[in-house]
């Protein structure tokens, strides 16, 4: 078997019935040229019990262990064989168009290391929140870096040869993992998002533990990296934004606002866009329905 162009690095952890929208949305991409490296992070849920697929394209990994994320993004960055490495979460959903505009800006734009895409916020019964905050060139995305990145990460695509010099920190910046490689990449790394939606990401309701957890690892990340790599004002300033924002989201949770948790970044999406994703979502939810039941669709590929 050739080598693919592009390897789908998907790390698993209780994906519940999520996870067949997402699997059904990655065989129906356009691009055709891939690999699934479908990796179990030592799931409890059931949610890989039975798997199969008749796509000789899809890997499987289980070994019974729960790494986290990082880990095992790393562990897929090892086994990856293409050109090109793309993320996928295990509860979002790429348009059909994902891979195939990626491939062709990446081989356009030889200078680009990472390119994301726009992504459409939905909730689990397929309504919209809205459009997630977009930048679209390497300065616009960078250009504020001790506030952070606005760069889905479950949409990147770059090239492998980045991923394998940057990797992802062990021991796991948790809930932040993203945010610190890019603060560690960027100044050297070229970014670039594309301005077509081509995910749709999942955002249920957030407790404030985990939003909490997320703005400490990353004003320490802002501090430590920051100093790392000579940048003593930038570590005060990446300190004080992730703390003030700390404060802000514990008086959000005391008023038992958490619905803004995940609403408050989301923009308006026009009613074109709001078309565009019923039409996936419906065509992956009638392509589920109707698939035979001895073929496990939450857990198949074909």
């Amino acid at each position: 078997m050739s080598a693919p162009i592009v390897s789908i690095v998907l790390p698993v952890y209780n994906g519940g019935t999520a996870l067949a929208m997402a699997l059904a949305s990655i065989g129906r991409q356009t691009f055709r040229e891939w690999e699934l490296i479908l990796i179990d992070d030592g799931s409890t849920d059931g949610c890989m019990a039975g798997f199969s697929s008749s796509d000789s394209r899809v890997r499987v990994v289980q070994d019974g262990r729960n790494l986290g994320l990082a880990a095992r993004l790393n562990q897929g960055i090892d086994l990856a064989r293409g050109r090109y490495l793309a993320r996928m979460d295990h509860d979002d959903i790429a348009y059909p168009g994902r891979l195939e505009a990626q491939v062709r800006f990446l081989e356009e734009h030889p200078d680009v290391n990472l390119a994301a895409t726009r992504a459409l916020i939905f909730r689990d019964d397929g309504s919209v929140v809205g459009l997630f905050p977009f930048r679209r060139t390497h300065a616009e995305i960078c250009a504020t870096p001790w506030r952070g990145f606005y760069f889905p990460h479950p949409t990147w695509m770059g090239r492998i040869e980045w991923f394998r010099q940057h990797r992802y920190r062990i021991p796991e910046i948790v809930r932040a993992e993203d945010q610190d490689l890019l603060l560690r990449s960027y100044s050297s790394s070229r970014f670039a998002c594309l301005p077509e939606v081509l995910m749709g990401y999942r955002q249920t309701g957030l407790s404030l533990r985990k939003v909490l957890t997320a703005r400490r690892h990353l004003a320490l990340v802002q501090w430590s990296v920051n100093l790392q790599q000579g940048r003593p004002v930038l570590a005060v300033l990446g300190f004080l934004a992730f703390a003030i924002k700390a404060l802000a989201d514990a008086a959000i949770g005391v008023a038992g606002a958490r619905h803004l948790f995940v609403t408050r970044l989301a923009r308006d999406a026009p009613q074109d866009e709001i078309d565009r994703w019923k039409k996936v979502w419906e065509e992956i939810r009638q392509s589920l329905e109707g698939a035979p039941s001895s073929s496990r669709p939450a857990r198949t590929i074909s």
